[in-house]
């Protein structure tokens, strides 16, 4: 097996940290540690696999991207995620009122960048590690985005059941939208599309770097 570079150790200790901080002062605990129990439990496994198949620094990084943006997220339940009051701070203008939005939208933003960060470290495991051509590792990828989002929504859909009601609907976050789980698989399946030609670009210049 390989060593894992520092950096990407230093990623998996990032990741660490932000759980705990995550966990720390969330307004539905029970909750958010529903969310951050699986990030805890996945980095041992995340450690040995980055010996047994090493990533790039970019594809690690973009995994340790989103990672940190579900425990931002986690914090805050998702549905409760304040970035309407932070973009109020910042700029002095209300992102909600901007664009027109009536819901919270991290979660959807969360389910875009599902999509957008982990196509290429996807695309990367099937050209490195599974024997695929760069067509086929960035097909991979992208029904890889549509088949665990999709995955993903059985999964809690599943697990909310044996929730109260009030529990449930602030884990799923579908605030009152009967169509959440929908909307949700097209955030992350947008994300995928949108994140294509940029995957296939980078990995066309690694090839031709031979780094």
């Amino acid at each position: 097996m390989n060593a894992v570079p520092v950096a990407q150790r230093g990623m998996l200790v990032a990741m660490a940290i932000g759980s705990g901080l995550s966990g720390w002062g969330a307004i539905y605990p029970q909750n958010t540690w529903l969310q951050v129990g699986p990030v805890l439990l996945a980095l041992p496994v995340a450690f040995w696999a980055l010996r047994r198949w090493p990533l790039s620094h970019r594809a690690a990084g973009m995994v340790t991207g989103f990672i940190l943006l579900h425990l931002l997220a986690a914090c805050w339940s998702y549905s409760f995620t304040p970035y309407d009051s932070w973009g109020r701070s910042l700029t002095g203008h209300s992102i909600d009122a901007a664009f027109g939005f009536r819901r919270n939208m991290f979660d959807r933003l969360i389910h875009l960048s599902f999509g957008l960060l982990m196509v290429l470290p996807f695309a990367e495991i099937g050209l490195r590690h599974g024997g695929l051509s760069r067509r086929a590792a960035l097909s991979m990828a992208v029904l890889g985005i549509f088949a665990f989002s999709s995955i993903y929504e059985i999964f809690e859909w599943l697990l909310t059941i044996g929730l109260s009601p009030d529990q449930a609907g602030a884990y799923n976050g579908e605030q009152g939208d009967m169509y959440d789980s929908q909307k949700d698989m097209a955030m992350a399946n947008l994300g995928a599309v949108l994140a294509l030609p940029a995957a296939r670009a980078l990995l066309a210049f690694k090839r031709r770097s031979g780094s």
